[in-house]
């Protein structure tokens, strides 16, 4: 394969695998970014959620204060729930022993009045919550209008004559799912966040059900854990369009691409204009029949020759002696083939006394060496030698 293809392609797939590295950097960043903002938010909602629901099942305190002051006895209930009860709130109820007998509102609620510990599906944790002392949150459950709810039940204790604490019964609130967290699932939808809402089963399980969850699918969520009694709540959060920003990866993709392929087209036009400006250059040097030298050529070859010489007998004028000194050391077969190379350069006419100076030099580095010493006659004639080659040079 040519170089001029080569070498583009070598950077072509250089620089992709840079691409797919930068790509992939971006992406982890981004789904880095995306999970720490998701992580804050889940947070923060999280716990306003608790507090929400918290805040439901305060009316249960409220009701429980209320009658350990009255010993038991609570009058007015229906004017007291009505000032407790909001738009989140479905009941309020009152089962003293564990037998549901006051409802507020009492219309269309008329079938809730049963015996909680007895129940079928409520006695076991109701039983839990009085022997525990402890609230217990139950659901969620379908309510009459369609909507889900949970029933929060806070057992009350009270003292009899003998001081002894006894089991007087539940203050229940029944809260509406999602009414109760509304403003903290709006914010979130506006967010474009797909959420949900679980709890455990029982306060002994470690199965958790769904409260409330958005449509969209979940998957590897961030989430909050928290307790309300001695039950486990968790809410989840995950970016509706997932973790990963695939238009981001996309237009970082195309755009390195483009940029790669443009760098990829100009080297190669680089090395294809370089082949041609080679080519040129040989055919303006030499006949397109023959391949030899045409006269421009033979003119730039006798240029580079002389500019050659010039140097070498620059050279000889800054460093006769030394250079003398230097051969001295070469055996007599490697000065005759120095002499060849110096005869071969010096073709010329007007160089032919400085051949004859040269060899005279050369002479005298061979006497040298026969004599094994330079003395200071010799001496003399070497440094003779290089001065006249110097002066000739001078004139030339």
């Amino acid at each position: 394969m040519k170089k001029k293809n080569l070498v583009p392609l070598i950077v072509f797939l250089l620089s992709m695998c840079l691409v797919g590295f930068i790509v992939y950097k971006t992406d982890t960043h981004e789904k880095w970014q995306r999970r720490t903002t998701a992580q804050l938010n889940v947070s923060t909602y999280g716990e306003r959620i608790k507090n929400e629901i918290t805040n439901g099942i305060a009316i249960t305190d409220t009701l429980k204060q209320v009658l350990i002051s009255g010993n038991g006895d609570i009058k007015q209930f229906d004017t007291i729930a009505e000032n407790l009860i909001s738009d989140s709130i479905e009941s309020v109820q009152l089962a003293p022993d564990g037998v549901v007998t006051d409802i507020y509102p009492a219309e269309g609620n008329g079938a809730g009045k049963i015996d909680l510990l007895h129940d079928k599906d409520r006695g076991r944790i109701s039983c839990y919550a009085r022997d525990n002392h402890t609230i217990i949150t139950q659901g969620p459950f379908e309510l009459k209008q369609g909507s889900y709810g949970i029933a929060v039940r806070n057992p009350v204790y009270l003292n009899d004559e003998h001081g002894q604490a006894y089991f007087w019964g539940f203050t229940i609130v029944i809260l509406r799912v999602p009414d109760i967290f509304s403003d903290s699932i709006h914010a979130l939808s506006g967010f474009r966040y797909e959420y949900r809402l679980s709890k455990t089963e029982t306060p002994w399980s470690d199965t958790y059900k769904t409260v409330y969850q958005s449509d969209g699918q979940i998957t590897q969520p961030v989430s909050y854990d928290f307790t309300i009694g001695k039950e486990s709540w968790k809410f989840e959060l995950t970016p509706e369009s997932g973790w990963q920003d695939n238009l981001l990866i996309a237009k970082a993709s195309i755009i390195f691409t483009a940029i790669t392929l443009l760098l990829s087209g100009l080297i190669r036009v680089w090395l294809v204009s370089n082949e041609n400006k080679n080519k040129f250059q040989i055919l303006a040097r030499t006949d397109s029949l023959t391949g030899i030298y045409n006269r421009y050529g033979f003119d730039e070859l006798a240029e580079q020759m002389n500019k050659t010489n010039k140097e070498i007998l620059s050279i000889l004028k800054d460093k006769g002696i030394e250079v003398a000194s230097h051969m001295s050391t070469l055996s007599d077969e490697q000065i005759d083939a120095v002499l060849v190379i110096c005869q071969s350069i010096i073709c010329t006419t007007a160089y032919q006394d400085t051949w004859s100076l040269i060899c005279n030099l050369f002479n005298c580095i061979k006497l040298c060496k026969k004599n094994f010493v330079i003395d200071r006659h010799l001496r003399v004639c070497v440094a003779g030698i290089s001065h006249r080659i110097c002066i000739h040079h001078k004139r030339i």
